[in-house]
């Protein structure tokens, strides 16, 4: 991924960079991005030569300043490299690219917003990116660069004079989010909620909130803790954010109790119009995401907007303009030769048991046109542990009262469901996605939804290319009855 600054400002000059990362240069340079990939460099970038077990960047080093890179950061010279090129070199690479991080924030007046939770950390991040974009100016992850390199990468990139950083931080694993946290030092950290996702890799749910609160560990005690009081475990969010020394929680949901909280929801296709109280006073707004989810989600950004002092009426007017981020939940309405069309929801980006429930949820509120039936084509989910045959096989419900026609399915945590599925449901299943790819498209036809779901691993975005594709492949053209 690349970072531009604003108007190409200058983000960092030779001098400043060298100080971040206690390294040395031999040149004066300016850099108006931040870049570790070699093929997406932008003239200005500073090229971040990583080092890694499966990669080396200083491989590529000579690419980038082909491409226009102003300097790299290395850990030696490569032998391609002129000695007169320019480049601040460091003992570590990794931990120059944190250095960076740490004092791009250090330097930074932003008010600093955390986002992470089990499911929807991306979602709610560039939703309230746009909606903090629109009162100030702000910095925010790009796509989900939410680990130990992305996030130190993305604080990189902020500008000295940004108003707003909304920083999304993601974790398998427990004591990840604590290194995050502590460079990032949020005002407000957000957990939009904790289900089992990666169970895989904890003893139970309870472990994975213990994770999720490691938020609080870097966080300004005069911040504001921001958690969902729908959830199972907010009694346990909210000792740890005390116990931090969290000054301030903020809870929303549904329930009576939660201080942002929804009222009512009206759902459609398109999104929620949706009456929420925040606090004391009745608000009514809609946002153009559908999904029960997502009026949940909603209350989120809002309870972010009040912890910040902003103008929550103009945040929810806002809501009406949101766009669903790229593989969850993006439609597409796809024509085929013959003047039909059918719509792909593309779900294809991750997928969780809360996810796929949230996603079917989705699925059953869109109306097929004429003809047409409601598919879904899906993908395992990984990391959930000795209990993923039920995790799968449990899915039938959730496909049935969603009104699913028929369900196509890759994977050995997906053969579960299939044999959980009635006769009727069962459209086929293949062990990868691209071996389920001709089934799908044999049994579409005009008029259908089809929504694409599955984790990252299990490759279903190729199911929702193959389906995109079919504008352009005339011999793949669906069938009219």
């Amino acid at each position: 991924m690349t970072g531009k600054a604003v108007n190409n400002e200058v983000l960092w000059t030779a001098e400043a960079a060298t100080q971040a990362t206690g390294g040395r240069t031999n040149s004066a340079w300016t850099a108006t991005g931040i870049s570790i990939d070699s093929r997406q460099v932008n003239e200005g970038d500073l090229f971040v030569a990583l080092l890694g077990p499966n990669f080396d960047g200083h491989k590529f080093v000579s690419q980038a300043l082909k491409a226009g890179a102003s300097a790299a950061l290395v850990e030696s010279r490569p032998e391609d490299v002129s000695p007169t090129a320019p480049l601040l070199i460091v003992e570590n690479a990794e931990k120059a690219l944190t250095g960076l991080g740490v004092a791009a924030r250090e330097r930074a007046k932003a008010k600093i917003v955390g986002v992470t939770g089990s499911v929807g950390k991306t979602g709610v991040k560039e939703v309230l990116r746009f909606v903090l974009s629109g009162m100030g100016r702000c910095a925010a992850t790009e796509g989900n660069l939410n680990n130990h390199l992305g996030l130190p990468l993305s604080l990189a990139r902020m500008a000295a004079e940004t108003d707003f950083g909304v920083f999304e931080m993601g974790m398998n694993h427990p004591g990840e989010l604590i290194p995050l946290s502590q460079i990032s030092h949020p005002h407000v950290a957000i957990i939009t909620t904790v289900e089992a996702v990666h169970v895989g890799n904890f003893e139970s749910e309870e472990a994975i909130a213990d994770a999720k609160a490691e938020i609080f560990s870097g966080m300004d005690k005069a911040g504001t803790a921001i958690l969902n009081r729908d959830n199972r475990h907010f009694d346990r969010l909210n000792e740890a954010a005390r116990n931090a020394g969290v000054g301030k929680t903020l809870s929303f949901g549904a329930s009576d109790q939660a201080d942002v909280r929804l009222l009512k929801t009206t759902a459609d296709a398109e999104g929620s119009n949706i009456i929420a109280s925040i606090a004391g006073k009745e608000l009514s707004y809609r946002i153009s995401l559908p999904g029960s989810h997502w009026a949940i989600n909603s209350l989120a950004v809002l309870a972010a907007v009040s912890a910040l002092n902003l103008d929550i009426e103009k945040a929810a007017t806002m809501l009406a303009q949101t766009q669903p981020v790229k593989g969850r939940g993006e439609r597409h309405i796809i024509d085929v030769p013959g003047g039909s069309s059918f719509i792909l929801i593309d779900e294809s980006y991750n997928a969780s048991p809360a996810s796929m429930r949230a996603a079917l949820e989705v699925l059953g509120t869109t109306e097929p046109q004429e003809g047409g039936r409601r598919i879904a084509v899906l993908g395992d989910m990984l990391e959930l542990g000795a209990a993923y045959a039920d995790y799968h096989a449990e899915l039938a419900r959730p496909l049935e009262a969603a009104g699913t026609d028929l369900v196509f399915t890759a994977g050995r945590g997906m053969a579960h469901l299939r044999d959980a599925l009635p006769p009727t449901m069962r459209g086929g299943h293949e062990s990868t996605s691209e071996r389920l790819i001709p089934m799908v498209l044999t049994h579409l036809r005009a008029g259908d939804v089809v929504m694409v779901k599955g984790s990252a691993g299990s490759r279903m975005g190729s199911v929702v290319e193959a389906l995109k594709s079919i504008e352009t492949a005339p011999s793949l053209a669906v069938s009219g009855g």
